[in-house]
């Protein structure tokens, strides 16, 4: 069977109770409508700031009704590798598990610098935030995790994982996880001052850069253009994800949502000096 991942954020950044879990997850996925697409941004922050903008981007990929989903998550801690794999067993969430499609998991190790590495998403929360949001959504789906680091190599990773899903003929969903501009005293990023002129140059600049390129399907500008400008936490995941789009004939991208988490409707604990920047959006092919 392979390992079993366990949860690490459950009670945290999502539900971990069972019952609550679901009723939340269905409740963020029936507000979401979104075109069909085998390819999605979505943020990874707590569902209270951001699942409503990552259930547009899941619901478009289990509109396509994928038998697998592959998952390029960002890189959050230590992990040396250009991209790391879970290549085998499965992924525990508070609604049940989903298994690793291993054979399409172990077609992407073809490639030297994608690594199984299971460790390497031990402590990660960028995939696993979207996983009781796509188990509730496709229950039967399976995955295959993917970290990608954003170096020089996150665009290639991208290309050969669709190259081989083109050849595995299944029908495969992928997903790419980035939250935006980190401003304000807690992230030591205020170039534009504290409060609110500074988290709505955040957005409104400093992200929309990033959103540009998305728009552009320039995968190889992605990680340096975050390099210089702070403006996004996964460009490795996202410059793997557009350049497999573009390698199965994707040639646009519609956003669905750009939000931050000081325009969400929490209350309790509202910060007016830190914001972290959210992104939903599909790619589709040429009308």
């Amino acid at each position: 069977m392979g390992p079993q991942r366990t949860p690490a954020v459950a009670g945290r950044f999502y539900p971990g109770d069972a019952q609550a879990c679901a009723t939340m997850a269905e409740e963020l996925l029936r507000s979401a409508s979104s075109p069909a697409t085998i390819g999605a941004v979505v943020p990874h922050a707590g569902w209270v700031f951001s699942g409503s903008t990552a259930a547009l981007g899941i619901s478009a990929i289990a509109a396509a009704q994928p038998e697998t989903v592959v998952i390029f998550g960002a890189v959050h801690g230590p992990d040396r590798n250009a991209a790391s794999v879970y290549a085998r067993g499965s992924w525990d969430t508070p609604l049940g598990g989903l298994l690793i499609d291993a054979e399409l998991a172990h077609s992407f190790t073809g490639l030297p610098w994608i690594v199984d590495a299971p460790a390497a998403h031990r402590h990660e929360h960028s995939i696993e935030v979207q996983l009781a949001l796509l188990k509730c959504a496709l229950p039967d789906v399976r995955i295959v995790p993917v970290n990608v680091r954003p170096g020089p190599d996150a665009a290639e990773v991208g290309r050969f994982c669709a190259e081989r899903v083109r050849s595995s003929g299944k029908r495969v969903g992928f997903l790419g996880s980035t939250d935006l501009t980190h401003y304000g005293p807690a992230f030591a990023f205020e170039p534009h001052g504290r409060g609110n002129p500074g988290i709505r140059w955040a957005k409104e600049v400093n992200d929309r850069r990033f959103i540009a390129l998305l728009e552009r399907l320039d995968a190889e500008e992605l990680v340096h253009e975050s390099a210089i400008h702070r403006n996004a936490c996964g460009p490795g995941a996202v410059a793997a994800l557009v350049a497999a789009m573009r390698e199965l004939g994707m040639t646009r991208y519609q956003e669905l949502r750009h939000t931050s988490s000081a325009e969400c409707e929490v209350t309790e604990g509202h910060d007016p000096y830190n914001s972290v920047g959210y992104e939903a959006g599909v790619f589709l092919p040429a009308t």
